[in-house]
């Protein structure tokens, strides 16, 4: 039976469609002078003195930054250490936890999933996982014993509401609200990477069953969303998340540096997760998850949400494929008509106020937003991950930034404000 099975789930990748052909061929991103782009050489060079002074002045151990622009990559440097307690330098190629930077990946493949008509932004995620059926609101709660009462919703939770973190869904041990981290910690929901034996299907399924912070679609609430989509991925195509990602949009965008378990013959570029203490840089220890996920136990969860690992590289050029319209190198990963789509605001006023909307996969910068300066242009994408990295990507300026850090429990850091103005403060055309 379980011959029956692998080989089932082997024809299934082997017949997973390929992404097609583009009439249009962007170029990879390739090194280029910054001169060549519109951008100054003089003026990048503040980035040089920003990061150094960030280390000495202990904000940081370490960055990787890089910044792109039309399709050429005129900055990429890396800054510092990898791993203070090993005395190992950072490299340009070295591998970070991106952890929520993974939401736009996933969400890019549920609208490579959605483009193929499988179906519709508004349909009910209970149609795919029934569990999700009939969903409950939390009416009261009680500290002294973590009991609750429900009530049920008025309207089912979408897939547009999980894409934009408007279903109400909470996130457990990062939750706002202390009642979520403990209705959640109770039900035993891993919530963001786990070295432990257990797959997103038994997460999410878990997931299903608990109360919702509020009626689906009525406020934002940044949430396990993408996680949950990560499974639906798996019901609709019929193959496991991660062999989704591998053949539809990582092995097409040429990312091959992003995974969400490292292989062991890369596992020696994973920079280490470090905090502050008494003067030095320390390895952050275990505290709700081992540090050390991307490459030891288990190696099964998949989180949707904030699994992945990644470089600056493969991120840069997964933006870029979004600046290009969705396509790169000849491939069309998504039409140009779906990316519009992705970037309008799906959330109306519930997310960010007059200086940021979120789409269907990330923050949006209104006009408001350009004029308080230093942020990019109106229609500037971003978002960031856990273990402290930005990125932004500027579709009128064609420019993409990208700085990766990995670090927990810092007081001070003002490394991600600084770059972002000065990546835009070096354009000299």
């Amino acid at each position: 039976m379980k011959l029956l099975l692998l080989n089932c789930c082997l024809l299934l990748v082997f017949y997973l469609p390929a992404q097609t052909k583009s009439i249009k061929k962007s170029p990879l991103l390739t090194e280029a002078t910054p001169e060549s782009v519109g951008v100054s050489s003089e003026r990048l060079a503040r980035i040089d003195r920003m990061c150094e002074e960030a280390i000495q002045n202990g904000e940081v151990p370490g960055m990787v930054a890089l910044v792109a622009r039309n399709g050429k990559i005129v900055y990429h440097k890396a800054f510092g250490s990898a791993d203070n307690a090993a005395n190992r330098p950072l490299k340009r190629d070295d591998i970070f936890r991106i952890a929520s930077q993974t939401k736009a990946i996933t969400a890019t493949a549920v609208m490579i999933l959605w483009e193929e008509g499988r179906f519709q932004l508004d349909d009910p995620i209970s149609k795919y996982i029934p569990e999700f059926k009939n969903p409950k609101i939390l009416k009261t709660f009680r500290y002294q014993d973590t009991s609750y009462t429900s009530e049920p919703a008025r309207r089912e939770i979408t897939i547009r509401h999980l894409l934009t973190h408007t279903s109400g869904i909470g996130y457990g041990v990062i939750d706002g609200d202390e009642r979520f981290k403990m209705i959640y910690k109770k039900a035993g929901i891993t919530d963001l990477y786990s070295t432990e034996n257990i797959s997103i299907e038994e997460s999410v399924k878990k997931l299903a069953m608990l109360p919702l912070h509020h009626e689906p679609g009525e406020k934002y609430t940044y949430s396990e969303g993408l996680d949950v989509l990560g499974y639906f991925i798996e019901v609709v195509s019929g193959v496991p998340f991660d062999e989704f990602l591998r053949r539809r949009l990582l092995e097409p965008l040429g990312m091959n540096d992003t995974y969400f378990y490292l292989p062991p013959a890369k596992a020696t570029r994973l920079v280490a997760v470090q905090k502050p203490e008494n003067g030095t840089w320390l390895r952050f220890p275990v505290t709700f998850y081992d540090p050390d996920y991307p490459i030891k136990g288990a190696r099964k969860f998949l989180s949707g949400g904030a699994g992945l690992c990644s470089t600056a590289k493969d991120y840069a050029t997964f933006l870029q494929m979004y600046l290009n319209n969705g396509e790169l190198n000849g491939v069309r990963i998504l039409s140009r008509t779906t990316v519009q789509a992705i970037m309008g605001n799906q959330t109306g006023n519930l997310f960010g106020g007059e200086s940021s909307d979120y789409g269907l996969a990330f923050g949006i910068l209104t006009e408001k937003g350009q004029a308080d300066g230093g942020k990019g242009s109106a229609g500037t994408f971003d978002w960031g991950g856990y273990f402290n990295t930005q990125y932004f990507a500027d579709p009128k300026e064609k420019i993409v930034g990208i700085l990766l850090k990995q670090t927990q429990r810092t007081t001070v850091d003002n490394t991600a404000w600084k770059f972002r103005l000065l990546v835009g403060q070096s354009v000299d055309d």
